[in-house]
């Protein structure tokens, strides 16, 4: 009877604090000033994005509750190079980009101390409302960064060719075969296309990367190796490249036409606008830029179309969301003006700001209920199986670094598919 007791004591105790987290993250809290709404300070953002008009925006929102707090954004130049010397010089930024490959990399180490502690109560930041699996925790638990945007990868779909000739978009890697082999039939030189200039953001990587992270997550040994860059784990890339190869090998890409692309944002964006690519092999960052170059396009604002943000479904179950961040905020806890500086992160960091950032910038938002541009819809079906987080799964960069190049020489035909393989570990930048 006492334990029985003490059981319904404990739920009643345990249930209203549960319902008021469940509530919590269904709704909003509206932002209330804890400070002197008077006080007139600068607050300045750094980072690698050659214009930020999202942020700004929010810049315009929270001014209504610090009319007199001056807010700024700047790109610095080679940003991953000069970031330390940036945060040790005189003009010290408040807040700066970061990204979680810092985290480990000797190299920022020293970028690293200058990040203060985000996951401090005191700060009272929602880090709730972002999704757990894109908050990363550093050795000590800290949290060092919070993301504001996340990532995926897959390829832009012109939804008008594909009603025009008649065909599906492709779910299943025999679709997308018998997809491409359809275009190409009735005159489509390349049915998919993608940058592939360097092997850093080209279209091999965008089509592997996903399936080494399938291969991997399902053998923790083998991912373990990958991660120390032991050889025996190039045969986990297998899959992938001969995924690269597939479709090179099937014309459903022509690489002569993809290497008139000059870069994989504004070159990839306005190739695909041209109107004559079914499918354009990109990153979710890629596509960020699309609704912003839609009019600096002649052959789009002649003839628009619709196009969305699809898997690219290399598999017969179909593609994978990978769910990683993309652009995290960093506070540099040496900064002037420290207070207002976490007021404006406690502004920023809820569902409501991070939802109309994502929703400005085009990118998929971090948080909880993650709601969709209409652009990225196709990966709101996607199953929470074929749902992988890096982060999640302790995914370290010079992995990515292996099966990046790989993918790329195999790709280009520079190496063969055993000739990779043998070779993991081994590839540098």
């Amino acid at each position: 009877m006492k334990k029985f007791l003490c059981l319904i004591l404990a739920v009643l105790i345990v249930f209203p604090f549960a319902a008021c987290k469940f509530t919590t993250g269904e709704t909003d809290v509206e932002f209330k000033p804890t400070l002197d709404t008077t006080t007139s300070c600068e607050i300045n953002v750094i980072g690698d994005y050659g214009n930020f008009e999202a942020l700004e925006a929010e810049f315009d929102r929270f001014n209504k509750f610090y009319p007199n707090v001056r807010l700024s954004y700047a790109k610095t130049d080679n940003y991953q190079k000069t970031l330390r010397t940036v945060l040790e010089g005189n003009d010290k930024p408040n807040i700066f980009f970061s990204y979680t490959w810092m985290i480990g990399n000797p190299d920022y180490n020293q970028v690293l101390t200058h990040m203060e502690d985000l996951s401090d109560p005191a700060l009272k930041l929602d880090l709730d409302c972002i999704r757990p699996s894109l908050v990363n925790h550093d050795a000590e638990g800290r949290v060092l960064m919070v993301p504001v945007f996340s990532r995926t990868y897959g390829m832009l779909v012109n939804e008008n060719l594909f009603k025009k000739e008649g065909l599906s978009v492709p779910k299943t890697l025999t679709e997308l075969m018998s997809v491409c082999e359809a275009f190409r039939n009735k005159g489509y030189s390349s049915p998919m296309m993608g940058y592939s200039r360097t092997s850093s953001s080209c279209f091999m990587y965008t089509v592997a990367y996903p399936l080494f992270l399938s291969a991997l997550a399902e053998n923790p040994d083998a991912l373990a190796l990958a991660n120390d860059l032991d050889s025996e784990a190039g045969e986990y890339m297998r899959p992938a490249l001969n995924a690269v190869k597939q479709l090179i090998d099937n014309d459903c890409v022509d690489l002569e036409e993809c290497a008139n692309i000059g870069n994989n944002y504004d070159g990839v964006i306005l190739r695909f606008f041209e109107g004559d690519v079914p499918m354009m092999i990109c990153a979710g960052d890629t596509v960020s830029g699309t609704k912003k170059r839609e009019s600096q396009s002649e052959a789009f604002t002649k003839a628009p179309f619709d196009y969305t943000f699809a898997p690219i479904p290399m598999t017969e179950d179909g593609g994978y969301f990978i769910d990683s961040p993309s652009i995290e905020f960093s506070v540099n806890k040496d900064c002037d003006n420290l207070d207002m500086t976490n007021e404006f992160m406690r502004f920023l960091i809820s569902k409501k700001e991070l939802n109309k950032i994502a929703s400005v910038k085009r990118l998929v938002t971090p948080t909880t209920d993650m709601p969709f541009d209409s652009v990225y819809a196709p990966f709101g079906r996607i199953p929470s199986e074929r749902t992988i987080s890096p982060e999640v799964l302790g995914i370290k960069d010079k992995l990515t670094v292996q099966i990046r190049i790989a993918s790329y020489k195999v790709g280009k035909g520079e190496i063969t598919i055993d000739g990779a393989i043998g070779k993991y570990g081994q590839f540098s930048e």
